[in-house]
């Protein structure tokens, strides 16, 4: 076992980069790299340097406040940024009640909740319609707690606005140390700006990844292991359940976290002999696989968490967990036990059935792509999967130097990757390739990286079942 996270006892781990600075035992770092403001600043794929986020290095005004009315502002948003970067940097994980109350937490949560559970299963983003000329829309891939890599990339891109779009395309918690913070980052960029900020939700926006995979036992060590610290967990679970599906951008993009979804074929309910009222399931593998519609998905239960996924529930299962593959076909993804694996003709037909260019999604880091023979790796943080007559299929995975805990040889050093889509048609790619943003603070795992499972091996679904 591993130790808590937020204990003066604990043995660090080494850290990944010498530079990182050690806030698991509550010492204060150095002046010398106390915010992000005096951080090495990372380099885009072309080489260049670029400054790292305007944050400040001294104390914020602490504990943050609702303001009155509940009306966020830019600047309490981008105030928000700047506290939680201090605060990760010079507090343990135990004080960040000091920062962050629970009421205020509260108010964040529903506040972005309401308006999450508003949006449809699918959303539909017209930039040049709402943002006029001159529009973009930034797609963000796998985030993972990584705090620090995401003040970097808003800082990079230009913060969202009228005219800048963006989509987020889920795993905003586990593996990494704040993965609360960046969740909450981005729920306040929602509620400020609603019509320009799409959080999508991810596989691991569920109980069962988060209990595996550290965000349930981060929440833990920083609100308590009690009735308030459980109290918020289950707020980030509610609030998961709003998270929509899947985007289309100006009508040619579709995004979504793992990809392509099944039809679901009306069959006839068949009852047990003799068991009045009990209704048999048919198996989902008994009937051929095709390619579900837009108003199927618009249809599906995404307030589900977790597994059975059978019936109406099969849609947000692939939609969360599918994988693309170079081979011909669509099929039970068996590799992760749920979801689809689908290849180049099925990317084709389902451009070609929505009048789509593109499809960027996400779900795999460089951890997954070593194990996927014929794709493409990792190393720039996006691949290009399938080029088919009708467009391209895409993925984009926006955590760099990844896992941020596994400090061993093994480390990938890969650079996370944006992709920006322009005015006047958003179907050309533009990516944008980063690298990590040091130094990143040191503190301790919240999950022990060495004998969990990978993300993409087939799954413990009676686990899974037991955890919803």
């Amino acid at each position: 076992m591993f130790s808590q996270p937020d204990s003066t006892e604990s043995t660090p781990l080494p850290p990944p980069e010498s530079a990182e600075t050690d806030v698991s035992a509550g010492e204060p770092p150095s002046s010398t790299s106390s915010s992000l403001a005096s951080a090495a600043s990372p380099s885009l794929s072309d080489g260049t340097k670029t400054p790292s986020p305007n944050l400040s290095p001294n104390r914020p005004q602490i504990p943050i406040t609702w303001p009155d009315g509940g009306i966020l502002t830019l600047d309490w948003v981008t105030n928000l940024m700047s506290t939680f970067d201090w605060s990760s940097r010079n507090l343990r994980p135990a004080e960040f009640p000091t920062v962050l109350p629970v009421e205020v937490f509260d108010a964040i949560v529903l506040t972005a909740s309401k308006i999450l559970h508003k949006e449809p299963n699918c959303v539909s983003i017209e930039p040049e319609k709402e943002g006029g000329v001159g529009s973009s829309v930034v797609v963000v891939g796998d985030v993972h707690g990584q705090l620090h890599d995401v003040l970097f990339l808003l800082n990079e891109t230009g913060l969202p606005s009228e005219n800048r779009f963006f989509v987020f395309n889920g795993d905003y918690v586990d593996r990494g140390a704040w993965g609360l913070e960046t969740f909450l980052l981005l729920l306040a960029w929602k509620v400020l700006l609603p019509e320009r900020v799409f959080l999508l939700r991810g596989n691991h926006e569920s109980k069962y990844c988060t209990s595996v995979y550290g965000f349930e036992r981060e929440v833990l060590a920083k609100y308590g292991d009690n009735s308030k610290g459980k109290h918020v967990y289950r707020k980030c679970l509610g609030c998961f359940e709003g998270l929509p599906l899947a985007s289309i951008i100006a009508g040619c993009v579709y995004t979504a976290h793992g990809g392509v979804f099944r039809n679901i074929p009306a069959t006839p309910s068949k009852r047990a002999k003799g068991k009045k009222n009990r209704k048999v399931i048919v198996s989902s593998e008994s009937v051929p696989l095709s390619l579900g519609s837009l108003e199927e998905l618009s249809k599906a239960r995404r307030t589900v968490l977790n597994p059975p996924w059978e019936g109406p529930n099969l849609i947000p299962g692939d939609v969360l967990w599918s994988d693309p593959s170079m081979k011909p076909g669509l099929s039970p993804n068996k590799e992760r036990g749920i979801g689809l694996l689908w290849g180049p003709d099925y990317t084709e037909d389902f451009l070609k059935k929505f009048s789509l260019k593109l499809i960027i999604r996400s779900h795999e880091g460089p951890d997954a792509r070593e194990k996927r023979p014929g794709l493409g790796g990792m190393d720039e943080g996006y691949t290009i999967d399938h080029v088919v007559p009708s467009g391209k299929l895409i993925t984009v995975f926006s955590a760099p130097d990844y896992p941020q805990f596994q400090a061993t040889e093994e480390r990938y050093k890969n650079k996370g990757a944006y992709i920006v889509l322009k005015s006047p048609n958003f179907d050309t790619p533009i990516f944008r390739s980063f690298e990590a943003t040091i130094p990143r603070p040191k503190v301790n795992p919240y999950y022990n990286f060495e004998e969990v499972i990978d993300s993409d091996e087939e799954l413990d679904l009676t686990l899974m079942v037991q955890s919803s």
